[in-house]
């Protein structure tokens, strides 16, 4: 998991945050700007947890009447599905290929057959979705923390770097004594995800063996896209060396922290 703090840019800035519970966690989203009171942010936020429900009701796997969930029924044909399933869907056949297997959107149901569930990646794809309705303010800079996941991005007039950029200190956590923090990262855009079994146990399939790897410890994956951070982070804690050596291969925009 992953905490975001703010430290101050040159000129004072006004700082809001709102969090709903979205996608059966808590999802919070800063802001760091001038004039955040004004109706285009607050339409902002409002926009991005209306699109973050939305896309809730398409994948929930707890929703009876999500298309993922007829999907898996055989109710309804991929092809038959809104082009959200379908991008997800064709993301998660590429992570296949990327990480050499580790990663899967093919995972076991109640009944122990295989089905496709994308739950591994829809969040950090939904944050990328989202986060589109944010970065259209102006002078302003934004973090989305979606259950510890964390993307990080500005309007394209906000500086990356040096004189008027926004920095956010992210604090990657011990997974091993969730009270400490072992590594504080500054950052004025990207994403960061981990993955482990610190807060929810042996949930994180391994394609290889056929299950969930309950072992201690986590990844923290940091790089531009919060949907591959994520996919990453879940490949290298459940994959061995073959993972590791894609990572290094196919992944050179992102950096990893086990731990």
């Amino acid at each position: 998991m992953t905490t975001p703090t703010m430290t101050s840019p040159a000129a004072p800035m006004e700082r809001k945050a709102w969090v709903e519970q979205v996608m059966g966690m808590p999802v919070s989203i800063h802001l760091r700007g001038h004039e955040l009171s004004r109706p285009r942010a607050v339409e902002a936020v409002r926009a991005a947890y209306a699109t973050l429900r939305r896309l809730d009701g398409i994948f929930s796997t707890y929703r009876p009447d999500s298309e993922v969930m007829r999907l898996q029924r055989g109710e309804v044909s991929i092809g038959q599905c809104c082009v959200e399933v379908r991008e997800v869907l064709a993301i998660g056949e590429q992570a296949e290929r990327r990480t050499g297997g580790a990663f899967t959107t093919l995972l076991p149901t109640g009944a122990g057959e295989l089905a496709f569930d994308p739950t591994g990646l829809v969040k950090g794809w939904a944050v990328d979705v989202v986060a589109r309705e944010l970065a259209g303010l102006s002078d302003v800079s934004y973090c989305i923390n979606a259950g510890g996941d964390l993307l990080i991005g500005a309007h394209p007039d906000v500086p990356l770097s040096g004189s008027g950029s926004i920095s956010w200190r992210v604090g990657i956590e011990d997974p091993r004594d969730r009270s400490a923090i072992v590594r504080t990262v500054p950052m004025t855009h990207g994403a960061v995800a981990t993955s482990g079994t610190a807060a929810r146990g042996a949930h994180l399939y391994d394609p290889a063996t056929g299950e969930y790897v309950g072992r201690s410890g986590s990844v923290t994956v940091i790089g531009p896209e919060l949907v591959w951070a994520d996919i990453w982070a879940t490949a290298l804690f459940v994959g061995g060396e073959p993972a590791r050596e894609a990572f290094a291969l196919a992944a050179p925009d992102y950096l990893s922290t086990v731990l």
